[in-house]
């Protein structure tokens, strides 16, 4: 007896979609993102990246792992973003709470200098609570470019929370669509209340890794070489510690100015 496609196959032909969709939909948004990362990088600046909740994935993409290089900043701030406790210390309870707080983006901001040629991406799939459009705000009032992964389903379809009546949308100069539905869950299964399965982070972290690698081909086609981490599995692992100790060494030069 035939019972169709198995709840996994679906949620992997979804999940297809999406990135197929990012790539037909999203290809010149992705070049002018590259160009704005590519300029900030060339000049010697940051591209900082930001994202509370989950959101912290696509920023953590970009770097410190193999495959990354120096030029990109993640702000990664705890209290909005360790959801593994669940409930005690530091639990998911506290973290949904202040990410609805206005003030906290701003003060994430004050912690750090940031440079006239640098840019932020904020990473934020519905892209309507208070940190996240907060430090959006607070980086076009600094006077950087400021670009948006988020999904425009669910902007669209979901009311701001932040007294601007702003949602990320409505900030960035540049906006990346994650291709996830509004309300982020891609399979819907007979007699389970809700869908499961979100597909927002594989289409937040394919935007953000065909921008990484769209930098790494203009900076190189301006003359420059990335300071990228290999893989010790194919450099040795001697080679590898290396370049760790020099990719480490570059960004920390960088760094001297956050």
């Amino acid at each position: 007896m035939k019972t169709g496609r198995s709840a996994a196959l679906r949620y992997l032909e979804k999940a297809r979609k999406i990135v197929q969709r990012i790539a037909t939909e999203q290809a010149a948004s992705i070049a002018a993102a590259a160009e704005i990362c590519t300029d900030s990088i060339a000049a010697g600046g940051w591209v900082h990246l930001f994202g509370t909740g989950h959101s912290r994935m696509a920023v953590e993409e970009m770097f410190p792992r193999i495959g990354s290089f120096v030029g990109f900043h993640p702000m990664v701030e705890l209290s909005v973003t360790f959801y593994h406790s669940v409930v005690g210390a530091n639990g998911l309870r506290q973290a949904l709470f202040l990410e609805k707080v206005e003030g906290l983006g701003e003060a994430i901001l004050a912690s750090y200098r940031f440079g006239a040629r640098d840019s932020m991406i904020v990473v934020s799939s519905a892209g309507i609570n208070p940190a996240p459009v907060e430090v959006a705000l607070g980086a076009k009032a600094r006077g950087l470019k400021v670009m948006a992964i988020t999904s425009l389903a669910h902007a669209r379809s979901t009311a701001p929370r932040h007294s601007s009546k702003k949602k990320l949308v409505d900030i960035a100069d540049l906006v990346l669509d994650n291709c996830a539905p509004a309300g982020d869950a891609l399979v819907k299964i007979p007699g389970v209340k809700y869908p499961v399965g979100p597909g927002s982070t594989i289409g937040a972290v394919a935007v953000m890794n065909a921008v990484k690698c769209q930098v790494a081909e203009n900076l190189r086609k301006r003359g420059i070489q990335p300071d990228v981490l290999p893989s010790p599995h194919f450099v040795g692992d001697e080679a590898a510690a290396r370049e760790f100790e020099r990719v480490l060494s570059a960004y920390h030069d960088r760094a001297q100015k956050l």
